[in-house]
């Protein structure tokens, strides 16, 4: 192997020293010290290579920071050692491991045929290696050479290289065999149906097929270029080309947006942040082939749901074996088992704003000065999957000073499943509490829908007779129906505190021999030790929650398809009550006798934390049956009215029947709306579909503003008296076609009952007949009337707008959209 290029040297040695300073600067010590080392370490080999000032020069600077780094060290000398080790056996320990990492990487890449990457990754670890002769021996020596020879045969130096090198220690042995390529492996990795996706694609998993064109618009670019700045920082969409991230460096990897914010507590408590190694000796994502939830530890982040979200996806994992939320953590193996990386970078895939986006983060986590960590975390002291993807989804959040959420967000970010809230009503008519206990017995049973259930407000003395905590997420585990009994498996996140009612494990009535032995549960036992887990009855459940979370698994559906949109906050009136003709509307045409169901999901991004502290936006979907524009709330009455919410995410279910409407019209709809918004609409169909934006033809807008006043408040045409008297307007449409189509509106005071009234007077063409003579509005209304008119010909037409009873004074406005260029005057 050829030396290292000593300009590379510098060039590590200048990023060790920022982040030496960077650390230096907030205090902490052991870090920055570290870092000092490394960069006066880089130095020193740099300046071996020289032999004038320049040299001189590099050596002075390495003495400056190891003087600066010893200064560190004496100042931090009462800091506890996380791992009673001696330092230099540390080092060699994570020399080991982060060699045996760039030798997996190397293996995979190599059998992806990826060469170059191969090629680059072997030379990277047997020079890792050369670094350290002392660790030259027995089996690292071995792999070492066998990467040399691999990676000399790629580059065609050597034949093929057939023999199969012994597993790295603590490495199952079929992750580290060579592959046996031909000298002549091109660099070109396997070609999937997900390789043949464009970079941005309308999917969210690779089963579903995408219902209409695959690409994004450019509008649509710019909507989620815009909510990729959360919280002042950039997450880009996840794209295929993020499997090739790379996760190893000279160096340590070190987060360039720092330290999370913490929570109030977590300052108070914090004594300083470690990487993994110095929690654990032999770090690890998941012990064991799944995670296991009974292990999750909540502290003291205002987090519950997420914690919660974590526990029923972990639960998921190990019951139906498929990886769910761990699959989101890279680096992984190539059976997508998350990775270690000594090198201290990881990569989070969060279905955030509408897509999947890429959150990178480093390995550094909050301690106390009893070495305790301050976040959530494993009780396995080896493995930190919990850690990481909390890490993660509070780098979104803005820190870890989190407001708090729910689990239909917190698992829609880590799975990207299918929201759905069923809040607990038992007053309502319309809530069919056996309905949903059957959904859920037999649902969660298939693996369809993770569930995570929520307490409300509880007073003092309900908490403290119930056990339970107010406004508190608890993840729901199993639930089962025994000899007519309705029970359910719950989990509080902070694996302590249980329910102490009915069938809790202080219960002596209800738990009999027989239904302690079909659920294999033993109250006496459980009483011994607090995790967290506790069953509870149905009806008990009914009494003291509040609202049940349910995410639902996208493979239910064959095809999918979304829209992102952003809604002006000056388009449209401040309450959707009596118009919709400036919302966002959508046409959604469904296969002909199709059966099965469409539901649509309803996505507003947010992009701040204060946003989502406090959100007032209210949001839903209201359904019509037509595929036409709508423009009048109730008129007709919607199919599906959707109550409004200030959640994120609302779903809206669409079953279809032989029998069903074939076309639907799909309105978002506000309540107050206050700012611009940001959504995403995506539909889940059984069967195929049409979903797109019902946009206007017209090119034309005229406005003009007018006055019932005296005389011209002439009423309607049912008082042919005074009704002559009220303002006409003469409207002169110049084009080419004789189809023509018009929009005419009229906005007057609410109090009044107002109509529109539009005769062709003239046609430019006289050998083309009028499609009438005189058409209006319709019923009168409150406020606001349109008037629709197709197929119109070139000419002139007279615009009359009334009020429904005589002498009622007051301003209108007309507006007048058109597919043609045209004019409006008032003549009267």
């Amino acid at each position: 192997m050829s030396s290292p290029d000593p300009e590379q040297l510098i060039e590590n040695a200048i990023n060790a020293a920022k982040i030496a300073v960077k650390f230096d600067q907030e205090g902490q010590l052991t870090p920055s010290a570290y870092y000092y080392e490394v960069a006066a370490k880089w130095l020193d080999q740099a300046a071996a290579n020289f032999n004038d000032q320049k040299g001189d020069s590099l050596r002075t600077k390495s003495q400056e920071y190891r003087i600066r780094a010893e200064g560190l060290i004496n100042s931090a000398k009462n800091d506890i050692e996380i791992l009673p080790e001696n330092e230099e056996h540390n080092e060699k320990k994570i020399v080991i491991k982060q060699c045996y990492f760039l030798l997996q990487q190397a293996i995979e890449e190599d059998e992806q045929g990826d060469k170059m990457d191969a090629i680059e990754l072997y030379a990277k670890a047997v020079e890792y290696v050369m670094k350290y002769p002392d660790l030259l021996q027995g089996e690292l020596k071995s792999v070492a050479l066998q990467a040399l020879e691999r990676a000399e045969t790629l580059k065609g130096i050597k034949g093929d290289v057939t023999e199969t090198p012994p597993a790295p220690i603590n490495a199952p042995v079929d992750a580290f065999k060579f592959p046996v390529h031909s000298a002549n492996v091109t660099n070109q990795k396997p070609t999937s149906s997900t390789a043949k996706r464009p970079v941005l694609h309308r999917g969210t998993s690779a089963h579903l097929q995408v219902s209409g064109q695959d690409t994004y618009s450019d509008k649509e670019k710019a909507v989620l270029l815009h909510t990729s700045k959360i919280n002042g920082r950039d997450y880009v969409p996840f794209m295929s080309i993020d499997l090739s991230e790379r996760f190893q460096f000279s160096i340590p990897f070190t987060d360039k947006d720092g330290y999370l914010l913490l929570a109030p507590k977590q300052k108070r408590e914090l004594y300083k942040f470690v990487r993994l190694q110095e929690i654990s000796p032999d770090p690890c994502i998941v012990h064991g082939t799944f995670p296991n939830y009974l292990h999750i530890k909540q502290t003291v982040i205002s987090d519950c749901s997420f914690v919660a979200s974590l526990a029923v996806s972990a639960h998921y994992e190990a019951k139906f074996g498929r990886k769910l939320v761990t699959a989101v953590i890279y680096p992984q193996s190539k059976d997508r088992r998350p990775l270690y990386n000594p090198f201290g970078k990881y990569m989070i895939k969060l279905h955030i704003n509408g897509i999947p986006r890429k959150v990178i983060i480093d390995d550094y986590l909050p301690i106390d000065r009893h070495g305790r960590i301050l976040c959530s975390y494993s009780s396995n002291k080896s493995e930190f999957w919990v850690s990481l993807l909390e890490k993660a989804y509070m780098k979104v959040m803005g820190g870890y000073d989190f407001p708090g959420s729910n689990s239909n967000i917190d698992l829609h970010a880590l799975t990207g499943w299918i929201p759905e809230r069923a809040g607990i009503r038992l007053g309502d008519p319309d809530f069919n509490k056996d309905s949903l206990f059957t959904i859920l017995e037999t649902r969660i049973a298939k693996g369809d829908v993770l569930v995570s259930v929520a307490t409300g407000e509880l007073s003092d003395m309900d908490a403290e007779r119930s056990g339970l905590v107010a406004t508190h997420a608890y993840a729901v585990m199993d639930v089962r129906t025994i000899n007519d009994v309705r029970l359910l498996k719950l989990k509080n996140p902070w694996s302590h505190l249980r329910w102490r009612g009915n069938y809790s494990e202080l219960d002596l009535v209800h738990w009999t021999k027989e239904l302690q032995h079909l659920l294999n549960y033993d109250p006496h036992s459980a009483a011994e030790f607090d995790n967290g887990v506790f069953w509870i009855d149905y009806d008990s459940l009914l009494k003291f929650f509040d609202v049940f979370y349910m995410n639902w698994n996208p493979e239910l559906f064959k095809f999918t398809y979304c829209i992102h949109q952003m809604w002006h906050a000056g388009t449209g009136p401040a309450k959707d009550l009596y118009t919709v003709a400036a919302n966002p509307q959508f046409s959604l045409s469904v296969t002909s006798e199709a059966s099965g169901a469409v539901w649509l999901l309803l996505s507003r991004h947010i992009t701040d934390i204060e946003d989502f502290r406090n959100n007032k936006e209210f949001i839903t979907l209201f359904v019509y049956k037509n595929g036409r524009k709508v423009f009048y709330p109730y008129d007709p009455p919607p199919y599906i009215d959707g109550v409004k919410i200030n959640s994120p995410h609302y779903l809206c279910k669409i079953i279809l029947t032989p029998n069903s409407s074939r076309d639907y019209t799909i309105v978002v709809s506000q309540y107050e709306k206050s700012a611009t918004i940001y959504y995403t609409l995506r539909a889940y169909a059984t069967c195929p579909f049409k979903l797109s934006e019902i946009k206007d033809p017209y090119i034309e807008e005229r406005q003009i503003t007018g006055e019932w006043k005296g005389s011209t408040a002439g009423g309607c045409p049912n008082h042919p008296a005074t009704y002559p008297a009220n303002p006409k307007f003469r409207l002169d449409i110049e084009s080419n076609t004789n189809s023509n189509q018009l929009l005419l509106e009229l906005k007057g005071p609410k109090q009044y009952q107002i109509g529109l009234q539009a005769m062709i007077k003239h046609v430019n063409d006289e050998s083309v007949s009028a499609p009438f003579k005189t058409k209006s509005s319709g019923p009168y209304r409150s406020g606001y009337v349109v008037l629709e008119l197709s197929n119109i010909p070139s000419g002139s037409l007279e615009v009359v707008p009334s009020t429904f009873v005589p002498g009622q004074e007051g301003p209108f406005i007309l507006v007048v959209k058109s597919s043609s260029l045209c004019r409006i005057n008032q003549i009267q």
